[in-house]
């Protein structure tokens, strides 16, 4: 969760300004936490709060996400998509069809929690199809998760990569492409894997996030869930 917070914070400032390579102060006086913060930390506290009876989970996600979003709302720099900003509002709030990454950029927690990979998935999209109900929305959340909940009981990178692309995407890329090509892309399907990849050909945790900023696109999320695996 503090790897997902951690690359927000520094992908923050590069959303709008993408750059094309590595060699960049990491930290600096303009780098903010964005709704991928506020969002992993709602997740987190839901799933603190059902002391592992996890029956009320998705109840639980509405109240801390609009809990939240309340105490943090839109902004100069914190900036919810208009479907999400109105589901943060709505008194009665329901899931809309989304398939953007932002489900994906939330779930850190879930891996931290979860007892098996099956719980993985169901405590995923317990928090997911709350908002991101479409099946892309929920395969992209799920796989970020499964992901981490690997990497913390010691699989090798390249069980993960069979793992994604077994059961999720294809992790064909190169990186020169990417980081000559890649653009801002909000879905879950053309960020999700992308993600995956930086960490995957990374060195260490700052090598994963500074090749996450060089591929450009949005990348706050896109650091967030990089950071969050790495």
């Amino acid at each position: 969760m503090l790897g997902a917070i951690i690359g927000d914070i520094v992908g923050s400032i590069y959303e709008f300004d993408n750059l094309r390579y590595k060699t960049f102060p990491l930290l600096t006086n303009r780098n903010y936490f964005t709704d991928d913060t506020i969002m992993t930390i709602a997740i987190y506290s839901a799933l603190k709060k059902c002391k592992s009876h996890y029956d009320k989970l998705s109840d639980y996600a509405i109240l801390e996400m609009q809990k939240f979003g309340k105490l943090y709302p839109n902004s100069q720099k914190i900036s919810y998509g208009t479907r999400f900003a109105s589901w943060l509002k709505c008194l009665n709030p329901q899931p809309y069809n989304s398939f953007g990454n932002g489900s994906a950029m939330r779930v850190s927690a879930v891996p931290y929690f979860a007892n098996s990979i099956d719980e993985v998935k169901i405590l995923s999209r317990m928090v997911t199809e709350v908002t991101h109900n479409h099946p892309e929305g929920i395969k992209g959340a799920e796989a970020v998760a499964s992901c981490i909940y690997l990497a913390k009981n010691n699989s090798s990178k390249e069980d993960i990569k069979d793992y994604v692309e077994t059961n999720y995407y294809s992790l064909d890329f190169d990186y020169n492409e990417l980081n000559k090509n890649y653009s801002f892309d909000e879905t879950c399907q053309n960020t999700v894997p992308q993600a995956i990849y930086c960490f995957l050909i990374s060195t260490d945790f700052e090598d994963a996030i500074r090749t996450a900023v060089s591929i450009g696109g949005d990348t706050d999320t896109l650091c967030a869930i990089v950071g969050g695996i790495a």
